[in-house]
């Protein structure tokens, strides 16, 4: 089965680390979700499989669109695709938009899943990221939520965000497995150049935590996740048993999606597909009939490096039947260097049908899997 991906690219304000494509304007809102509706029908036969694995709609702020706007994407998709009961459905959220209304238009539609961008329970941090909700908002909308029927919940939160010692960190933790959530995204703070973080980095007045420091905060994490009885599943990815969302899952294993916005990405098994990342662009190609996509075909190398990127960092692995049958080679005879290499040094691990990271080779994921691609 294939996945849906639907990119709104609005949000209230910008987040200082934030450099997904997104708008402030919100005038232009009603005009691009028609926009998005169209490409649909352009894109109707891009993927092989009409029976849904996953619908995900992210952005930017998902959660700004209203009743309205969101049925007719849903009548949209149901018009060139099959999705039911079964099918994962995510909105992604912010807690300040998580109104008992915006709640109950949920509810009305094929939603099963919300997926809640706190990154903190400490007011001070949000300040720091220039996050629009308060910590009593984000824990609100969760109880909220739970409260009315929603019990596929995952929460995002951050790492490494400049503090004198751990506590902040450990008081998240603690607040975030006491909440009714299934699902926890944990990213360290990355500061990307053309944010504002990136500017200020430019100008010395900000600077990113030290490496050590960042990779304590991540250890504090695994055992808050430990205690909790959610699995890390991803590197950067935990839940509840059984609880893995489905949607990440098929593009880390390569399954094919199809990404419908400005900036979405597509894959068909075959070959990528990158929307243009402009709105202005977007609404003009989209209005003359045209996809405004760049197409990248893919060799054998491609799709063995991008496999190893995403497989290599969850639970499962990387299949050597699946690497053998990507590459048309032998992988382990190929690779035998760096794989002796990082096996000694007990950074990964050699199983009868997988490829492994080790807990201690997920630190240093990266490097490993960086030497392990094809040239």
């Amino acid at each position: 089965m294939a996945s849906l991906y639907i990119h709104i690219p609005f949000c209230r304000q910008a987040c200082y680390y934030c450099d997904f494509h997104f708008s402030t304007r919100l005038d232009h809102k009603a005009t691009l979700i028609e926009a998005l509706c169209k490409e649909l029908k352009l894109q109707k036969d891009y993927l092989t499989q009409k029976q849904l694995r996953s619908i995900y709609l992210g952005g930017g702020t998902p959660s700004l669109l209203s009743e309205y706007e969101l049925s007719q994407l849903f009548e949209t998709i149901s018009q060139y695709y099959h999705f039911d009961e079964q099918t994962e459905v995510t909105l992604e959220a912010n807690p300040d938009d998580l109104t008992d209304q915006q709640l109950e238009t949920i509810q009305k539609l094929p939603i099963n899943r919300l997926s809640i961008g706190i990154q903190s329970f400490h007011d001070g941090h949000l300040n720091y990221l220039n996050r629009v909700h308060t910590s009593s908002e984000a824990i609100i909308c969760v109880e909220r939520a739970r409260d009315i029927g929603i019990s596929n919940i995952s929460i995002d939160l951050i790492y490494g965000i400049p503090s004198v010692d751990h506590s902040i960190w450990e008081k998240d933790l603690q607040k975030a497995f006491t909440l009714p959530i299934t699902h926890l995204s944990a990213y360290c703070l990355t500061i990307e150049p053309d944010t504002v973080f990136g500017r200020w980095q430019m100008q010395g007045k900000i600077r990113a935590v030290e490496d050590d420091f960042a990779n304590e905060q991540w250890t504090l994490l695994l055992e808050a996740a430990d205690r909790s009885g959610f699995i890390q599943y991803e590197i950067s990815n935990f839940c509840q048993p059984n609880a893995y969302a489905v949607h990440n899952s098929n593009y880390w294993a390569k399954g094919e999606y199809l990404g419908i916005g400005p900036s979405a990405h597509s894959y068909n098994l075959r070959s990528r597909q990158f929307n243009v990342a402009h709105n202005h662009k977007y609404l003009k190609a989209i209005n003359m009939g045209e996809i405004p996509a760049e197409v990248e075909q893919l060799n054998a190398k491609d799709h063995t490096n991008e496999y190893l990127l995403t497989s290599l960092r969850t639970i499962w692995g990387s299949d050597l039947q699946k690497l053998q049958y990507l590459s048309g080679t032998d992988f382990l005879q190929v690779q035998r260097k760096y794989i002796e290499k990082y096996t000694k040094a007990g950074l990964l691990s050699v199983e009868p049908t997988t490829l492994k990271l080790t807990q201690k080779g997920k630190l240093l994921a990266d490097t490993v899997i960086a030497d392990l691609f094809l040239v």
